[in-house]
C-alpha cells in the first residue's frame, strides 16, 4: 500500500512509519517541518503542511490508498486560554482541512483512519464505558466531540472511516510511561492523587497494531477503542511499574500538586479518569499483543 501519515513525525506516528516501512509499504508524511523530518527518516516522503491553515498539498496525495490521521496538540500542557484554542484547532480545523483535501482527489483514498482520544467519555469513576457509551463532560470531551464531527466528513465522500479512540500510550521514551519513570527510577513514585482513578492504556506496539489493523481491514468501521482489555486504578499501576522496575512505590503525589504543575482545569482531568473497554475492537477481531499490564510493562522495561 501507499499510505499518507499525518502527524507522521510524533512518537506515535513515528512509530506508524517505522512498522508500514518494515512491511513494505510506501509511506507520505505531512509534518510542519518538513526538512527536520527528512533528516530523522529519509525512507518517508515528507511534504509541509500547516494544519489549521491550509489543506495538504494534492501532491501528497498522489497514488495513496490509505490515510492515517495523528495530528493534533499536546494536551498534556497549562490549558491557557491560547493552548486551548490550538488543542482544538489543531484537531477539528486541520482534520476538516486534510477531508477537503481528499474531497477534491480525482481518485480518493480508500480509508481514513483517524485517532481519537478516549478524553471523549469524561471522568466517570469506576463506570465501564464503550464504544456505546455516552460522551462525557469538560473541555477534553468537548475537544473529542468536534473531532469525532470534521472526521465523518470522510464519510460523506465515500472513504471508509474507522476513528480510534485511544487511551494512555505506555512508550518509555515519551508520553504518560516516560513521566513517571524518572521519579520511580528515582524511588520517589507513587500513586497520583488517591489512585482510586482509573488508567485505561494501550502498549505502543498494540497502538500502532490497532491503526494497521483499522487500515488493512475492510470489515472495520466507526468507533474502536484502543485501550487494553485491562483498565487498573492508578494505585495498581503504580505498584505494577514500581515491581516491574524494582523499586518502592510508596510516595503518593497529592493532587494539588497536579494543579501546581498543569493548573487547575488540566489537574483535574488527571485526578479522574475512564475505565474503558475495547469491545468493538475485541468484536471486529483485533487480537491484543500485550493484554495484561504486568506484561506489557515487562515488555517496554
Amino acid at each position: 500500500m501507499k499510505v499518507l501519515v499525518s502527524g507522521a513525525s510524533g512518537s506515535i506516528g513515528s512509530a506508524v512509519c517505522d512498522s508500514l516501512l518494515a512491511r513494505g509499504d510506501t509511506v507520505v508524511g505531512l509534518t510542519r517541518d518538513a526538512s527536520r523530518a527528512r533528516s530523522t527518516n529519509p525512507a518517508v516522503s515528507w511534504h509541509a503542511w500547516e494544519p489549521t491553515l491550509e489543506r495538504p498539498p494534492a501532491a501528497a496525495f498522489d497514488g495513496v490508498d490509505g490515510v492515517i490521521n495523528l495530528l493534533g496538540e499536546k494536551i498534556d500542557q497549562r490549558w491557557t486560554e491560547d493552548a486551548k484554542q490550538r488543542i482544538m484547532e489543531s484537531r477539528r480545523t486541520g482534520t476538516h482541512n486534510l477531508i477537503g483535501a481528499m474531497a477534491g482527489l480525482e481518485k480518493r483514498p480508500r480509508v481514513l483512519v483517524n485517532q481519537s482520544a478516549i478524553g471523549f467519555y469524561g471522568n466517570r469513576g469506576d463506570e465501564i464505558v464503550d464504544e456505546s457509551s455516552e460522551g462525557g463532560k469538560g473541555f477534553d470531551a468537548e475537544v473529542v466531540r468536534e473531532w469525532e464531527k470534521a472526521a465523518r466528513e470522510a464519510e460523506g465522500i465515500g472513504v471508509r472511516l474507522v476513528i480510534v479512540r485511544t487511551g494512555q500510550v505506555l512508550d518509555p521514551r515519551a508520553g504518560f510511561l516516560k513521566q513517571l519513570l524518572t521519579p520511580f527510577k528515582l524511588g520517589v513514585g507513587g500513586p497520583l492523587a488517591g489512585g482510586n482513578q482509573y488508567v485505561s492504556w494501550v502498549h505502543i506496539d498494540d497502538e500502532v497494531g490497532i491503526l494497521l489493523w483499522a487500515l488493512d481491514n475492510d470489515k472495520a468501521s466507526g468507533l474502536v477503542n484502543a485501550t487494553a482489555p485491562d483498565p487498573v486504578t492508578n494505585k495498581a499501576f503504580s505498584k505494577a511499574l514500581a515491581r516491574t522496575i524494582n523499586r518502592p512505590a510508596v510516595l503518593p503525589i497529592p493532587g494539588f500538586t497536579l494543579d501546581l504543575m498543569y493548573g487547575g482545569e488540566f489537574g483535574k482531568v488527571l485526578r479522574g479518569g475512564q475505565r474503558v473497554m475495547p469491545r468493538r475492537t475485541l468484536e471486529l477481531g483485533y487480537e491484543f499483543e500485550h493484554p495484561e499490564l504486568e506484561e506489557a510493562l515487562r515488555d517496554l522495561l
